[in-house]
């Protein structure tokens, strides 16, 4: 950001200069007739040193459009009526031509003359338009082509055009051009990904810049957008199925006075008007448990959850979960109900109950494997840990060399035990079942052994894909669970349950035997479409604040004796801090002042060396 020094009469000179760069002085003298009374401006988007030679040419193409009275952000609907794969997928040799409208993305343009050959990017694809001078300008005027379309179009641009389809000498199936309209400019470049023979050169497949420029990504990188698509399906089988079940999609408060439903470190707000600190939610679960409270037979959710923990390439802070509580049922039943559930998404999505991720196949094909947790514990580390003591399972951890801390209860200590030994082992799907009750706040005791629980993890690819219970539907058990969790928290533990009184009372009004189930959707997606990181399924996933090299305001430079209308010059260069000139011989720093005037064609003085000697820095 810069202040500009120029004075309304200097920027009005400017405004008649013919060169390309003049639009963007003409677009700062509108700026300067609306607050001519003041001596400085402040302004970001327009100042013409933050924009690239080509930015500054598709400016220029901007106002000459509209010189020649094209607007070239109409408001008029465009009457849409086919799109390339649908175009290329019905064409037949033997019917009539058809006439069509399709418009899209200008990707690709071939001039020969009076002809030329576009490719136009939709939403299903990309098709071929044939372009001729005298079609579209059959009257004697042929500024439509030779001046607008071969001169003021860009790649990137959108169009629309009107014409038939047809088949070339080549073979290709491509719209002939009646028509052409200009429906939005676009005055960035896009990244230029070339390929030859199934080669890929100049590829935009930074994942820093993918990942904060989606939009970019989603034009220039196909395969990204089949990966949201499918993610679509699986949201959209998965509604399906639970539809056709019978249970209820619901909705449920995302700020929350109590983050409950799972043990996680929760975001903090504050609501101004109630003036209390509100927790965006950590899970679903309770208030959808007093749904089934309420007298519904079966509810699920799928929404964003949000936890104040780390990010990874299996993690990210806000990510999407489906929970369903249905009544009368239990985690047996809820274990086959699941793994049905996952193969139907499968087929959907793949054609098939296999999906390839990280050079493996995973079948989804039911039914799954399903093995105890303390039996697995045992069967990865040789430790048996049933009937352990807390200390004694402290003395295993050693034993293992794990890290860990008084904080750690025993049922974290055992988690901490599977998530290093035993998680990462599991590829094809598996039911890991019948936690220690110290691990499952929310969950039913095991109906044959009460140090344990009826509980479900299923665990796919090494990871955690869903977690489920038979509810505890006993209230006086649930409020002795929840003072076990004060008490973890009193030590430290920052992930421990609060006790959410009013879920309590929900309770005591009597909540029938039932089942629930909450399933990552992220790393669901992630399963189907064989990606290996979380943010390739993310449109816009959490990121770090982008690095920008520290600048100092223009105070700081005319403090030092330097001009306030040389300071974005300077900054241009690179000399982004006072401290930055210091030592640097001022005919090094005169030649570069120099050289931006020049190349931008700038109405400010060169300053002379000795000026430049006499800058305080």
């Amino acid at each position: 950001m810069f202040f500009c020094s120029l004075s309304y009469a200097k920027v009005k000179k400017i405004k008649q200069c013919p060169s390309a760069f003049a639009l963007s002085y003409r677009i700062i003298a509108n700026v300067f007739r609306n607050f001519a009374p003041l001596n400085y401006i402040f302004f970001t988007p327009m100042n013409i040193l933050e924009l690239s030679e080509q930015e500054i040419l598709r400016r220029n193409s901007l106002e000459e459009l509209r010189n020649m009275g094209i607007n070239p952000y109409p408001a008029d609907e465009y009457p849409v009526n086919a799109y390339a794969e649908e175009i290329k997928a019905s064409f037949s040799d033997d019917a009539e031509p058809r006439e069509v409208c399709i418009a899209g993305r200008l990707m690709g343009r071939r001039v020969m003359g009076k002809a030329s050959f576009a490719e136009l990017l939709d939403s299903t694809g990309r098709i071929q338009v044939y372009i001729t001078r005298d079609d579209i300008c059959p009257e004697e005027d042929k500024t439509l082509y030779n001046n607008v379309f071969k001169k003021l179009l860009d790649l990137g641009d959108f169009v629309g055009v009107k014409g038939f389809v047809f088949r070339t000498q080549t073979g290709e199936i491509s719209v002939h051009a009646r028509s052409i309209t200009l429906l939005a400019k676009s005055l960035k470049p896009l990244p230029v990904v070339k390929e030859k023979d199934g080669v890929t050169y100049d590829a935009f497949d930074d994942p820093e810049l993918r990942y904060r420029q989606r939009y970019v990504d989603l034009i220039v990188n196909p395969d990204v957008k089949q990966t949201f698509l499918k993610r679509a399906t699986v949201v959209k089988t998965l509604r399906a199925a639970l539809d056709e079940a019978g249970y209820t999609e619901v909705e449920t408060p995302i700020l929350q006075p109590i983050p409950g439903g799972a043990s996680a470190r929760p975001f903090i707000t504050h609501h101004n008007s109630l003036d209390v600190d509100l927790y965006l939610r950590i899970a679903t679960e309770l208030y959808l448990k007093r749904l089934i409270v309420g007298g519904f037979e079966g509810v699920y959710e799928i929404g964003k959850n949000f936890r104040n923990e780390g990010m990874d390439r299996n993690h990210n802070p806000e990510f999407t979960c489906m929970e369903l509580y249905v009544q009368y049922k239990d985690y047996n039943w809820m274990m086959t109900f699941t793994e049905q559930l996952l193969e139907r998404i499968c087929i959907a999505v793949n054609g098939k109950p296999e999906t390839e991720i990280d050079g493996k196949t995973i079948s989804f094909k039911a039914p799954f494997r399903r093995l105890p947790i303390l039996e697995a514990i045992k069967e990865k580390t040789g430790y048996d840990l049933n009937g352990k003591t807390e200390e004694e399972i402290r003395a295993v951890c050693k034993a293992l060399n794990m890290e860990i801390d008084d904080t750690m209860g025993k049922g974290k200590l055992i988690d901490e035990i599977f998530g290093e030994f035993c998680e990462g082992t599991y590829i094809q799907p598996t039911f890991i079942t019948d936690y220690p009750i110290e691990m499952s706040p929310l969950t039913k005791k095991h109906r044959s052994n009460p140090a344990l629980t009826e509980r479900f993890e299923l665990m796919v690819n090494g990871k955690e894909l869903a977690n489920a219970y038979s509810e505890l539907n006993d209230p006086i058990d649930q409020e002795e669970r929840f003072q076990d969790q004060l008490r973890l928290s009193e030590k430290g533990d920052d992930e421990a349950m609060f006790i959410d009184q009013d879920f309590l009372r929900a309770l005591q009004y009597g909540m029938p035997p039932t089942s629930g189930i909450g399933i990552g959707i992220d790393r669901l997606v992630m399963l189907m479409t064989g990606q290996t990181q979380i943010q390739e399924v993310l449109f816009f996933p959490q990121m770090r604040p982008e690095k920008k090299a520290p600048r100092d305001n223009a105070a700081a430079y005319t403090a030092v004796g330097i001009s306030e209308e040389l300071v974005p010059v300077l900054q241009k260069v690179g000399y982004y801090l006072v401290s930055d000139l210091k030592d640097v011989n001022p005919q090094r720093i005169q030649q570069q002042i120099g050289e931006v005037i020049k190349k931008y064609k700038l109405d400010i003085a060169k300053p002379s060396v000795q000026d430049i000697e006499g800058w305080n820095v």
